[in-house]
């Protein structure tokens, strides 16, 4: 092997000097890591400079391949790099690269294994294994090196793990006791060779070792991840119990496997020779890396229905998951973000959507990292271009990708494109007998040839035909080939824009009565990817029971799919098609009054949802009338927020409908309505395009009120997202806007989150001076809970400039007035803030049992952030008190929350706490990584607070070992306390003049 990847760098069988430069070792790993396949010049430089390139990126990239090319000719002879207009590949056979061999081998042992050939499956992960000389890639920095090399470093654990199985099978068990030890203690945290190190001692007769093994393992697992074990380690203590220990559990998929294809058409015709390439594409594919198949065709040719066959024919080769999602390429909606898809994929891998990070390469990196270990099958259904499959396709080896377009999408490298052409009329025919019924076409055959004919050999067309029979039973099929010869020539129009297909959709439509009709018509309307009775019924004026029997008909008539019990949908080209209809024969008033009645039914199903988590603020605020429909409106009255996290993908549409068809007030009043939910869920894209969408429909309303309403929560989307300035932005409009329409209230409102947000940038004068003046317009107007608002944060305040008595003070009576009000949320963040201040007090007893009783009634009213923040304080607590495991273990909970949720001001803040408890243990290497990454993101988002801890936890941990970077980091650190005027000011200055004796002690010595 020439190249290898499984450990440092290697070219030509060496680990020297070959290739030195840095960025050139980015970019060769860069290729390795995607041998065979093109890597485009923008992700090469992305690789180089970790997302922040310099205007002269593309030159020096090609300096570097001109070097690399120079080096590797003299290394290893051939030429190695290809340069593609779209990039770079490295050309390099399958047995040149250890990466390559290593998922050749453990294929073949994966296969030798399956068919109980123990001792060859044996040799060959052994072989496989034998490749690796450390971790990937070690030793270079770039972000998407690493990426590749953590996948690579995954599926080495994997392979360990299944040979240790293999190796168990064989009866082994006292040779891999000493192995198993060690892997265990290298991989802390996996569970199955717990379970296969348990299962060794209890066949070498050591009993006692095994369960001592599991006992190990939950106190592991409960101190870094707050878990306990899994099922498959449990279910192993158990066995061992009662001594009813056979093979070892199979826990390489921890998740039952999800299965979301959609069910395969059972009148699925033809297409043998397509389906033949396909399977067999698969079978012969490289098994070191994924396969993808690109299935691209005009509308209606039967992409999707082809597409999800295969992958029902080849589910058994993908045991660990088969998943679909709809990409929306070529639909009346817009074609969904690669951001969006993969939270669709993830949440149907089992991953919970608090896991599911906000930025868009983290979101890829975990899809990837998930599929690492797993055998999946995905269906890419109606892709719109290359950009947005790209970040959706999976990477690692056992992965199989189906993608569907209307488009050809050439810009997939490495991709062979199966063009879908329309059915051979043989399987035209079938198609409609099929349909219609056998008999009927086996009696008039020349009929049946002339319909197929005329619907152009086109899968959707045909089957709209056949369905038109098979629903008349008294027409001929020369009827029906009758009627179509009297419609305009279907051939010629399938080059114009899909006509064929609308002709066909109109022969269906016309025989419906006209109540369908209309209800189909207006379906077109419908913004969404899916609806059900209730809202059709709002659209259409209906009934609710009308309504349904309508949607009935039309799923009868397969002009409306029902992918599941009560949700339906229009495919894309019947929307275009029944939007072509309404526009064509309702007049704009009734297309607009429609709409009207959805978004109405809407905002109040949305108000009533959102009643328990809004506390009777938001009718108050939205000035709601009576519901055009209250007898659509009242089942959503208790249904909450199952009811919206269900709608949660129709919310934004609904918001953008309301704005593009110039229902302003019900764009803005929606977007307002759903903003408590898809805030406290953290659906921060859904949030922010909501917010944007209700701001400009405000806007274009004239409602200088409405206005103001969505600036002030579009500020606290981008108060969530740590983008201060933004959020200041937005505030200071509203408050602009209330002040001069007079609306005091609202515009104490707009000065209270103007103080919140100059807290958080470390503008603690100006943060109070906005408290006192919101505290004293609440008090004015007998607001207690504006009054309650305005004292905690008065009290955060003067809590961070060393004030403590008024802070007490503040924070008492905010908890009087909340539990007056019976305001257990507000209960919770006043306890938490009195005693924070008892800790700065070092009255810890107090404080403890006052976080106690806060985390229990932020856990009860859903206040995660509250949730991570107590528990951090806990962690302080028990710090001070020196208890530094237990105090470890509460941060840990509380960085996890905080990264779910994405806060990046709590997870700064968590991150400096951890860091000053691992250094007051001695671990000052691990204090000085999350000081290093909580001074990142604090940077980022401009927290002064945060930056100036982070600085004294890393100057703290530099005292000794380089004083001059540690004396750097506190003249920082107090530059921004004394901006801020905060007492940790005074101990950085001690610090320092403790630093300035050491040296001139030091001096004299």
């Amino acid at each position: 092997m020439r190249f290898g990847i499984l450990g440092p760098l290697r070219v030509g069988g060496s680990e020297d000097a070959t290739v030195t430069a840095g960025r050139d070792r980015v970019v060769l790993a860069m290729l390795l890591l995607n041998a065979g396949r093109v890597v485009p010049v923008d992700r090469l430089v992305d690789a180089m400079w970790d997302g922040t390139p310099p205007n002269t990126s593309r030159g020096q990239l090609q300096t570097c391949v001109s070097r690399l090319r120079r080096s590797l000719a003299a290394t290893v002879g051939d030429e190695v790099i290809v340069t593609d207009p779209a990039g770079y590949s490295a050309r390099i056979a399958p047995e040149e690269l250890d990466a390559t061999v290593f998922a050749r081998l453990t294929m073949a042992a994966r296969a030798a294994a399956d068919a109980d050939r123990l001792e060859e499956a044996r040799e060959s992960f052994r072989a496989a294994l034998k490749l690796w000389r450390g971790p990937a890639l070690s030793g270079i920095a770039s972000r998407a090196v690493q990426r590749g090399a953590a996948a690579l470093d995954e599926q080495q654990a994997v392979a360990i793990e299944e040979c240790v199985e293999v190796e168990l099978r064989l009866g082994r068990e006292r040779e891999l006791l000493g192995e198993l030890t060690d892997l265990v203690e290298r991989y802390p945290l996996r569970e199955r060779l717990r379970a296969q190190l348990m299962l060794a001692l209890y066949r070498a007769g050591r009993q006692a070792d095994a369960l001592a093994v599991y006992r190990e393992a939950r106190a592991v697992l409960a101190e870094e991840l707050g878990v306990e074990p899994g099922q498959a380690l449990r279910e192993m203590q158990q066995r061992i119990l009662v001594g009813d220990v056979g093979a070892p559990a199979d826990d390489r998929r921890p998740h039952p496997p999800a299965r979301c294809l959609p069910r395969t058409a059972a009148d699925f015709t033809g297409r043998n020779e397509v389906v033949a390439r396909l399977v067999e594409a698969v079978e012969r594919a490289d098994p070191s890396g994924p396969v993808i198949q690109l299935i691209d065709g005009m509308a209606g040719s039967g992409k999707t229905t082809l597409a999800v066959h295969v992958a029902n024919l080849l589910s058994g080769r993908y045991p660990d998951a088969q998943l679909f999602v709809d990409l929306h390429g070529h639909s009346e909606r817009q074609p969904l973000e690669p951001t969006a898809a993969l939270v669709t994929l993830l949440r149907q891998l089992g991953v919970p959507s608090e896991r599911i990070p906000p930025s868009p390469d983290e979101r890829v990196a975990l899809w990837r990292t998930e599929l690492a270990a797993r055998r999946v099958l995905v269906v890419l259904d109606n892709a719109a271009s290359t950009a947005q499959v790209g970040p959706l396709l999976p990477a690692a080896p056992g992965c199989l990708a189906l993608v569907t377009s209307r488009r050809r999408l050439v810009g997939l490298d490495g991709v062979h494109p199966e063009p879908l052409p329309v059915l051979a009329e043989p399987e035209a025919v079938e198609l409609l007998a099929r349909v219609a019924g056998p008999e009927r076409i086996a009696t008039e055959p020349a009929a049946a040839v002339e319909v197929v004919r005329r619907c152009g050999y086109l899968p959707l067309a045909i089957r709209l035909a056949g369905a038109r029979l098979a629903h008349r039973r008294s027409w001929r099929v020369a009827d029906l080939a009758a009627r179509l010869r009297r419609e305009r020539p279907v051939l010629p129009e399938l080059a114009a824009e899909d006509r064929t297909v609308s002709s066909a959709f109109a022969l269906s439509y016309r025989q419906l009565p006209e109540p369908a009709q209309r209800m189909f018509r207006l379906l077109g309307l419908y913004p969404g990817g899916w609806f059900n009775a209730l809202g059709a019924a709002a659209l259409a004026d209906l009934p609710l029971a009308e309504a349904q029997d309508h949607l009935d008909e039309l799923v009868d008539r397969h002009l409306v799919e029902e992918p599941g019990a009560g949700r339906f949908r229009l495919h894309d080209l019947m929307r275009e098609y029944a939007r072509e209809l309404v526009t064509a024969t309702e007049p704009e008033a009734a297309r607009q009054a429609a709409i009207g009645h959805l978004l109405d039914w809407a905002l109040h199903a949305v108000a009533g949802a959102t009643a328990e988590l809004e506390r009777g603020l938001l009718h108050g605020s939205l000035n709601l009338r009576r519901p055009m429909r209250p007898d659509l409106v009242v089942p959503f009255a208790d249904a909450g927020s199952a009811w919206l996290e269900e709608q949660r993908l129709n919310l934004p549409a609904l918001v953008r409908c309301a704005a593009q068809t110039g229902h302003h007030e019900y764009a803005w009043k929606l977007a307002r309505a759903m903003w408590r939910f898809l805030f406290i869920r953290c659906y921060s894209d859904d949030l922010l395009a909501t917010q944007l969408d209700g701001l400009a429909a405000a806007q274009r309303s004239g409602d200088d009120a409405a206005v103001a309403t969505m600036h002030n929560y579009l500020a606290s989307v981008y108060f969530r997202a740590g983008e201060y300035l933004d959020a200041i932005e937005h505030v200071e409009a509203a408050l602009k806007l209330r002040e001069r329409l007079g609306h005091e209230r609202d515009a104490a409102v707009c000065r209270g989150n103007l103080g919140v947000v100059m807290i958080q940038l470390g503008r603690l004068s100006e943060g109070v001076e906005c408290s006192l003046q919101a505290l004293a317009t609440w008090r004015r107007l007998a607001n207690d809970r504006g009054i309650s608002s305005a004292l905690a944060d008065l009290g955060m305040a003067h809590m961070l400039l060393g004030r403590y008595d008024e802070a007490l003070a503040m924070h008492r009576r905010h908890l009087l007035l909340a539990v007056e009000h019976g305001l257990d949320f507000q209960v919770g963040v006043a306890l938490g803030h009195i005693a924070q201040v008892r800790l700065r007090l070092g009255q810890l007893p107090v404080a403890i049992r006052l976080l106690n009783s806060a985390v229990h009634l932020k856990r009860r009213t859903g206040n995660r952030y509250g949730e991570g923040e107590v528990l951090n304080d806990l962690g302080v607590a028990y710090r001070l008190c020196g208890d530094r495991a237990t105090a470890e273990r509460y941060h840990r909970d509380a960085l996890k929350i905080m990264r779910e949720i994405g806060d990046r001001r709590g997870e700064a803040l968590v991150r400096n706490d951890l860091g000053f408890t691992l250094a007051s243990g001695g671990r000052s290497s691990e204090a000085g990584e999350q000081h290093t990454q909580a001074l990142a993101i604090a940077r980022k988002i401009m927290h002064r607070y945060e930056e100036a801890r982070a600085l004294d936890g890393l100057a703290a941990g530099l005292r000794c070992s380089d004083p001059s970077q540690a004396r750097r980091y506190w003249e920082r650190c107090l530059t921004i306390q004394r901006d801020m005027g905060i007492p940790e000011a005074a101990a950085v200055v001690v610090s320092l003049a403790e630093l300035d004796a050491e040296r001139v002690a030091a001096a004299h010595r």
